[in-house]
């Protein structure tokens, strides 16, 4: 199958961005407070009862644990409900992506167009995260500076994941599917809010095969000033996954929508 693809997909991207702009109050509000009321609740409260425990060989308080997994949680969110629910509103509903197919722009530039906006989403969202855990204090080396690029790269796997579910469903209640049987495992069980280390061996060898598991270790690593070979090996697979779900995506959607 020959992709018809070109630099136009940067005009979806603008189109997506400027309307983002029009309700920037409305989209900034929900990423500083929800990880701030996480940190006063889960890090202030629930670790209150948690006494500091090993992490990477050194005592890490719990507050300090999870900061690394919101912003993990921030990026699979932004991406999973962008490619998701909003792309399917704009395919379906509003049929944006008719009118722009009536323009020089491809089928395959709109799918790369919304995957795009869906990993800047991303960004914008986990930034803010790592803007509030650095006002906390929870932010303790320089790496962290590198933060932002392992946001792009999973902000991108995210959403051409999420568009792979868009390009399947049916209707809009369709997504509770994959929201309740891969989104929420990972957001509870990718050690974001506990290190992996407690759970059984099979459960430990699971959470290992879960894409969040890796962008948690890589954020919570950087963030602390760690990076080792398991933090390598997890780059890897993020980088491998990511450009398997992106060119499965495309040619998945691109199936959808000439049908």
């Amino acid at each position: 199958m020959r992709l018809d693809l070109s630099l136009g997909f940067i005009q979806v991207w603008r189109r997506n961005r400027d309307v983002f702009m029009k309700t920037w109050k409305t989209n900034f509000l929900p990423p500083v407070l929800e990880p701030m009321l996480y940190l006063l609740a889960m890090g202030l409260g629930f670790g209150a009862l948690v006494s500091p425990f090993e992490y990477r060989g050194v005592q890490v308080d719990y507050i300090q644990f999870i900061a690394g997994g919101l912003v993990a949680i921030a990026v699979m969110y932004g991406a999973f409900f962008e490619c998701t629910y909003s792309t399917y509103v704009r395919m379906h509903y509003q049929k944006t992506f008719d009118a722009i197919v009536a323009t020089p722009l491809s089928v395959e530039d709109v799918i790369v167009g919304e995957i795009a906006w869906g990993a800047t989403k991303s960004l914008i969202n986990a930034t803010i995260v790592l803007i509030v855990i650095t006002a906390f204090g929870l932010v303790t080396s320089p790496t962290a500076v590198l933060i932002p690029v392992v946001i792009v790269i999973t902000g991108v796997m995210f959403a051409s994941m999420a568009m792979m579910f868009t390009s399947l469903v049916p209707n809009l209640d369709s997504f509770n599917y994959p929201f309740f049987l891969l989104i929420m495992p990972m957001f509870l069980f990718s050690g974001t809010f506990f290190p992996l280390t407690v759970l059984p061996g099979w459960g430990q060898g699971i959470a290992m095969l879960l894409p969040l598991t890796h962008v948690s270790n890589l954020v919570r690593d950087l963030q602390m000033g760690y990076f080792d070979i398991v933090d390598m090996l997890g780059l890897v697979y993020i980088v491998l996954l990511t450009i398997i779900t992106l060119t499965a995506s495309v040619v998945m959607m691109r199936r959808r929508l000439v049908r």
